[in-house]
């Protein structure tokens, strides 16, 4: 056995056992259906989706419906989760919403990219090797779940609260990060549509004043669901706060900012233009460009 397939099985078994230990954590307080709670239904959907949908994506060798499939994901576990709880009230039916929002935004800018693009550069060598491409699908699984916990938790709560300043203060907040998150997007769309712009790096907009800001919008979206969640939270279901924290390694250590600076500096290390950029704005979170934007 190669290092590689041996590393792919440890990641495939740590995402079934942190989404079981997650799974067992958000059910206690969770809605039933007959004796399963509907938040363990939701945590094994995330996975059975992802694991069927990888069956015709390994034989075609491609990634095209990744994303999508993410999404659909999103969508299914909260429609399952509003379907199968009781007693829903404001906050449980606004977080679904914000979910289903998000998730569809999110899916249907990704899989339209990668239509144009052809491909996804992080799956040239991955879509090859079934086990590696398998343990991607995996991970997607246990991204939904994690990401998703504390809205799940909010959803199929038997404990129901009155929306308050808590609550409120987390829409605000949701709010601010999926507008930037979306505009981000659209203005990085805008500038790659540009011929002028064929090999260059967006330095306009928010992106004078982070080097990734639709990640910062993504982490503050779901720092703002983590915040409704709060008066709605106990016991072991405190575990579901692992949702944003979750977001935050993803994004700034695992899959998301170190892999496009990678990429980034191995395209345009040795321009000096790029240089200063690198050193007049924050890799994350923004701050007022120092310098007139290009």
């Amino acid at each position: 056995m190669t290092d590689q397939n041996r590393n792919s099985i440890i990641g495939i078994a740590a995402s079934v056992a942190i989404g079981g230990l997650v799974v067992l954590a958000g059910s206690q307080g969770s809605t039933k259906v007959g004796s399963i709670a509907v938040f363990a239904l939701c945590g094994l959907l995330a996975f059975a989706i992802n694991w069927i949908v990888f069956v015709p994506s390994n034989r075609a060798k491609t990634e095209h419906y990744y994303d999508l499939t993410g999404s659909i994901t999103y969508l299914t576990v909260t429609v399952v989760a509003l379907l199968l709880s009781d007693d829903l009230d404001a906050r449980a039916v606004i977080v679904a919403a914000m979910v289903g929002v998000w998730a569809l935004r999110l899916g249907t800018f990704l899989f339209r990219r990668v239509r144009r693009d052809g491909r996804d550069g992080r799956f040239d060598r991955i879509k090859t090797d079934p086990l590696r491409f398998f343990m991607t699908w995996s991970l997607q699984g246990l991204w939904v779940l994690l990401t998703a916990a504390c809205a799940l938790a909010i959803i199929t709560g038997s404990e129901r609260s009155s929306i308050g300043w808590v609550a409120v203060l987390g829409i605000v907040v949701w709010i601010a990060g999926f507008a930037i998150e979306v505009v981000a997007d659209q203005q990085k769309s805008a500038f790659k549509k540009n011929p002028a712009n064929e090999g260059r790096f967006i330095t306009s907009g928010l992106w004078a004043w982070s080097r990734h800001p639709n990640y910062f919008g993504e982490i503050t979206l779901w720092i703002g669901i983590a915040i409704m969640a709060l008066p709605v939270l106990s016991g072991w279901r405190w575990v579901t706060l692992i949702s944003p924290v979750f977001v935050i390694l993803l994004i700034t250590r695992v899959s998301g900012v170190p892999m496009l600076e990678a990429r980034a500096e191995k395209r345009w290390g040795g321009d000096q233009e790029y240089q200063t950029y690198t050193t007049d704005t924050p890799v994350l979170i923004p701050r007022p460009p120092r310098r007139k934007s290009a």
